[in-house]
């Protein structure tokens, strides 16, 4: 008879309905921090804070400016795939 059980641990994430449910979870909780952002007042320094939302969209563009800047630093510091394999 073949053995099913295997040795292998298996881990929360391994599980698909696991993801999705964490993934529902952080979503509703995105929701809620959003909303709370019309009912909380704060204390801001410049005007621009006090537009609803604008942590949201300000680490949005924050990575988005990060990771496009990425991109083309490494165009730029890029070596060639055989840089260490070139005999001198």
């Amino acid at each position: 008879m073949a053995d099913n059980t295997s040795n292998e641990k298996t881990y929360f994430f391994d599980k698909p309905g696991n993801v999705s449910r964490f993934l529902r979870v952080f979503y509703v909780i995105c929701a809620l921090l959003f909303l709370m952002d019309f009912v909380i007042h704060r204390h801001t320094i410049i005007k621009l804070e006090e537009l609803h939302g604008f942590y949201a969209i300000f680490g949005f563009v924050a990575f988005v400016v990060l990771v496009e800047g990425s991109i083309l630093l490494r165009k730029l510091v890029m070596r060639k795939e055989d840089y260490y394999d070139v005999d001198e």
